[in-house]
């Protein structure tokens, strides 16, 4: 059961990894106000993949757990699902908070010229999102080499 489990858990890291890391380069594309929101709205949608990615990895992270109970003792796992609920501070709650922010400096914009305050919380954005991508990569190093 437990190689099902994992098979589940690494399919998941690759859905809502995956799109999670292309977020910032489709996001860095917008050269005006109307493809900003094109963006933003698109972006909106495609959120639902790390989302679902993500329940999946925390759930079937638990899974293996309860099924190998030696890694509620392990150091990298234990580190592994501190990490996960830090970043899940950045993804579910500040980053959402931003784009809507961004959209509502969109909604009041009426040339094509983005404005600097969407270019501020933009550059936010990316720092917050270069954090969860270090996060993800040292969560990779953890489950894989498993270092203590």
């Amino acid at each position: 059961m437990y190689i099902y489990v994992l098979f589940v858990h690494i399919a998941a890291a690759v859905m809502g990894l995956g799109a999670a890391f292309a977020f910032p380069l489709i996001a860095k594309s917008a050269r005006t106000v109307s493809q900003a929101k094109f963006v933003l709205s698109m972006l909106k949608r495609l959120e639902i993949l790390p989302k679902i990615g993500s329940i999946l990895l925390l759930l079937t992270g638990i899974g293996m757990a309860i099924l190998e109970p030696s890694l509620f003792k392990a150091g990298w796992y234990i580190a592994s699902i501190a990490i996960y609920l830090a970043v899940q501070v950045i993804v579910a709650g500040i980053l959402p908070r931003q784009m809507n922010k961004q959209l509502q400096i969109l909604h009041t914009e009426n040339g094509e010229r983005l404005p600097e305050s969407y270019k501020r919380l933009s550059k936010l954005s990316a720092r917050w999102e270069k954090v969860t991508h270090a996060a993800a990569f040292i969560l990779i190093v953890l489950m894989v080499f498993k270092p203590f």
